[in-house]
């Protein structure tokens, strides 16, 4: 997955939401991201993980989240993705307020290639993906063989070290 392929490279991009958009669930919102992502020009939706029903992390007593992964292929560099992303966060009803505040959708640019980058708007891979079971688990469904481009850790090593986070498939 962290190869650049011609003019464009896959990039890996977490969805969840924990409220609900428009009378609609959050899984409902999530699906619709995808299909958001999926008109986006100069990005190509490879793969969709399963949905999984996971607790807010850190704890806080709000809703579980539904969390997933898509693995695209892209021409659009990383700024280019992450507004698109913000664009659709902003047409499902996100509302930036605090750190960690519930939400009715969440993209979240996890890497793009092997780009590795600290901006004060963006920080590629995500800094905090490898720590958290609800990115590692879908992302493991759609690219079981990516390596975290600045730690050099595998999906196997990462996973180990978060068992115990709570994490179920949601029913299909």
């Amino acid at each position: 997955m962290n190869k650049a392929i011609g003019n464009s490279r896959h990039a890996l991009v977490a969805v969840g939401a924990n409220l609900p958009y428009g009378g609609q669930n959050a899984r409902v919102t999530c699906e619709q991201a995808v299909a958001a992502l999926q008109v986006v020009p100069g990005l190509r939706v490879l793969a969709v993980s399963h949905w999984y029903e996971t607790a807010p992390m850190p704890p806080s007593g709000q809703p579980p989240y539904v969390n997933g992964v898509v693995l695209c292929d892209t021409e659009l560099d990383p700024f280019e993705l992450l507004a698109a992303l913000q664009t659709i966060e902003t047409s499902c009803g996100r509302v930036r307020s605090v750190p960690n505040a519930a939400r009715t959708l969440d993209l979240d640019l996890i890497a793009c290639g092997d780009e590795c980058l600290q901006t004060p708007d963006l920080v590629l891979p995500h800094p905090r993906a490898h720590e958290r079971a609800f990115v590692l688990q879908p992302l493991h469904d759609v690219c079981p063989t990516w390596v975290h481009p600045r730690l050099g850790y595998g999906m196997a090593d990462m996973l180990a070290a978060v068992q115990g986070q709570e994490i179920q498939r949601a029913g299909e």
